[in-house]
C-alpha cells in the first residue's frame, strides 16, 4: 500500500437507489483520509449519473451484491474496507462512525467487525427488530450486510473476499472470517438502515421469512433457490 493510499474505502453497491444515494455521499464527503467507490448494478432510475456528480469513483458491475462489492473492494486503494448500503445513515455522523472503525483495527491488521443498527421507522416493531438483529449478531459472531461491515485489507484477502453467491453472502463471509481471523468487532456505535423492506412487505411476514431462508441456509440448502423464494419467484 503506498503512502498516498487512503486509510478507508467506503464501498456501496447499488441497484435503483437515485433517492437514497445522494444523502449518503454528502454525508460521507465530510470524511478525511476516504475514498468513496459506487459499484453499480445497471440501475435504471439514474443511480449511475447521481454518483457520477458527486465526486466519487463510479464502477458499473453485473448486478448481484457480492460481485458489486468484491469489484469495488478490487478498485479500493484502502487499509480497511467498509461495506455500506445506499439507505444507511449516521445518527450522530458519519466522523464518529468512522472513529470507532478505526479504533477498531488499530491493532490488528486483520480485524473485521460490523456497527450496531437502528431501523428508520417510528413504530415499536422496529425497535424489537434492531435489537434482536444486533444482540444475535453479538452472541453468533455473524454479521449482516445492513450493520456496515468493515475489514482490514489483509482479513479480506485471506478469505477471498465475498462469496459469488446471490444471497446470504454475508452470512458465509462472517463464517469464513471466524474461522480464519476471529470473532467480528461488534461496535456499540449507531448506524441507521431504512426500514422500507419491512414496511413494504410487512414486518412479522420479512421476520418470519428471514428466519426461513437463515435456517435453511443453516441446514445447507442452495443460495440460488433461496434467493428465488426471497424474491417471490418460488
Amino acid at each position: 500500500m503506498s503512502r498516498e493510499s487512503p486509510f478507508l474505502s467506503v464501498i456501496i453497491p447499488v441497484l435503483n437507489e437515485a433517492e437514497s444515494l445522494p444523502p449518503l455521499l454528502d454525508t460521507l464527503g465530510e470524511i478525511l483520509d476516504c475514498e468513496v467507490i459506487v459499484v453499480d448494478g445497471r440501475s435504471t432510475d439514474g443511480t449511475l449519473q447521481q454518483a457520477g456528480q458527486c465526486g466519487v469513483t463510479v464502477l458499473s458491475s453485473a448486478p448481484g451484491r457480492a460481485r458489486q462489492m468484491n469489484a469495488g473492494a478490487e478498485r479500493a486503494r484502502g487499509e480497511a474496507l467498509w461495506f455500506l448500503h445506499a439507505d444507511t445513515t449516521f445518527p450522530d455522523g458519519a466522523g464518529v462512525a468512522v472513529h470507532a472503525l478505526r479504533d477498531a483495527v488499530a491493532r490488528d491488521d486483520r480485524a473485521w467487525g460490523r456497527f450496531d443498527v437502528r431501523l428508520s421507522g417510528g413504530r415499536g416493531i422496529f425497535a424489537l427488530i434492531a435489537a434482536m438483529m444486533n444482540l444475535r449478531s453479538r452472541l453468533s459472531g455473524i454479521a449482516t450486510g445492513d450493520q456496515g461491515i468493515f475489514i482490514t485489507r489483509s482479513a479480506f484477502d485471506a478469505v477471498g473476499g465475498w462469496p459469488d453467491q446471490p444471497l446470504m453472502e454475508d452470512i458465509e463471509l462472517s463464517r469464513r472470517l471466524k474461522r480464519s481471523v476471529g470473532r467480528p468487532r461488534c461496535l456499540r456505535t449507531w448506524l441507521v438502515t431504512s426500514s422500507r423492506r419491512w414496511e413494504r412487505q410487512g414486518a412479522w411476514r420479512t421476520i418470519w421469512l428471514m428466519w426461513r431462508l437463515r435456517l435453511a441456509y443453516w441446514l445447507g440448502a442452495n443460495p440460488d433457490g433461496l434467493a428465488r423464494l426471497y424474491r417471490g419467484d418460488a
